[in-house]
């Protein structure tokens, strides 16, 4: 896992970015370094700023203010095709009139290399991505998994120092895109190359990224590992976006800290309790009642009415319950206790 403090070299540099269309302001001052050879995913909802970072890495979009700089090199103004980095997308942008072969020896056809060493690396690339033998079909022929990996081994055959995806999972259905996720992160690697990832869904960035950026309203959140963006988000826009949780504030947050303060907790973290439950050390105690219960096979969803207003929400693992008496704990008086480490205070305004 690569840290903030990294001593690799810094292999793409956003610094002071702002970009304007028209009177609507998609980026607002954003800084951000992404290190050689990371995986890095740029996470938020439409709109939130991530596929315009993107696009100004590419080269596809300019900065209004700021600077885009590529292993120290400052790029602001330079080509897309000037920039050592590919971009993969969402809907593969194969040309369905060539073979597999072509696709993905195209970069190099253009380049004027030899046949006979276009035939060699791009048959090393199909079996980087699992598909050898398949140089002769066309995409038609292939699934939409197949025709991702071909877009990949497109982008990667030229060895670019920066690989840009943007959203290249969205088109699979949901098993598919899971398998996709740890294929992808293995691929990355293999070649050992920068990834920058972007997507809205918090899963995939979870699952395959070194780093993350988390992305509102044209700012960023925050950035840190996985680890560090789940368990301890300083906001409530990370907290709520990045999995589901429990932020509670004002009376409701009083009543159990004794400050007005917001914080999270996440409904894993919370164990339901027989409703006399003694105090314990360094933990957390409210009671409440079981107002709806979700069995959702492995885990079960409860919702519970705090005494005195508010509601949380608790998950628990299902491993010696059933969809029968999950349900008959409904209207059930419990204690929810949880550690008071694994409470998060959020930033103010937030």
């Amino acid at each position: 896992m690569i840290s903030q403090t990294s001593d690799r070299p810094i292999a793409v540099s956003l610094q002071g970015v702002s970009k304007l269309f028209g009177a609507v302001k998609a980026l607002d001052n954003i800084n951000l370094d992404i290190y050689d050879g990371e995986f890095f995913s740029m996470l938020g909802p439409s709109g939130s700023g991530k596929t315009t970072s993107l696009r100004l890495v590419a080269g596809f979009e300019q900065p209004s203010s700021g600077r885009v700089l590529l292993y120290g090199q400052d790029v602001t103004g330079v080509p897309p095709f000037d920039r050592d980095v590919n971009t993969v997308f969402q809907d593969y942008a194969l040309f369905p009139h060539m073979t597999i072969e072509q696709n993905v020896g195209y970069g190099l056809m253009i380049r004027k290399l030899p046949k006979p060493e276009i035939t060699r690396r791009v048959g090393a690339m199909l079996e980087m991505v699992r598909l050898p033998g398949y140089e002769k079909r066309k995409p038609s022929q292939l699934s939409g998994g197949q025709r991702q990996r071909i877009a990949l081994a497109r982008a990667l055959i030229n060895h670019p120092r920066v690989l840009l995806l943007d959203e290249p999972l969205g088109a699979l259905d949901l098993k598919l895109r899971q398998q996709m996720q740890i294929e992808l992160k293995a691929i990355q690697r293999e070649v050992g190359i920068t990834f920058i990832f972007v997507t809205h869904d918090q899963e995939e960035a979870l699952t395959m990224s070194d780093r993350m950026a988390v992305f509102s309203q044209g700012k960023i959140e925050q950035i840190g590992t996985p680890t560090e963006i789940y368990e301890r988000p300083r906001t409530a826009f990370v907290a709520g976006f990045v999995g589901t949780t429990n932020i509670l504030s004002g009376h409701v947050a009083q009543r159990i800290t004794e400050s007005q303060a917001a914080f999270s907790i996440r409904p894993e973290k919370i164990r339901l309790m027989p409703p006399d439950t003694p105090p314990q050390a360094n933990s957390i105690r409210v009671g409440g009642t079981i107002r709806d219960v979700v069995y959702l096979g492995m885990t079960t969803r409860y919702l519970i009415e705090i005494d005195g207003g508010g509601d949380l929400q608790v998950i628990a693992q299902n491993t010696d319950t059933d969809s029968s008496a999950a349900q008959a704990t409904r209207g059930q008086r419990v204690m929810a206790v949880w550690p008071s480490s694994a409470m998060r205070l959020l930033d103010e305004g937030a």
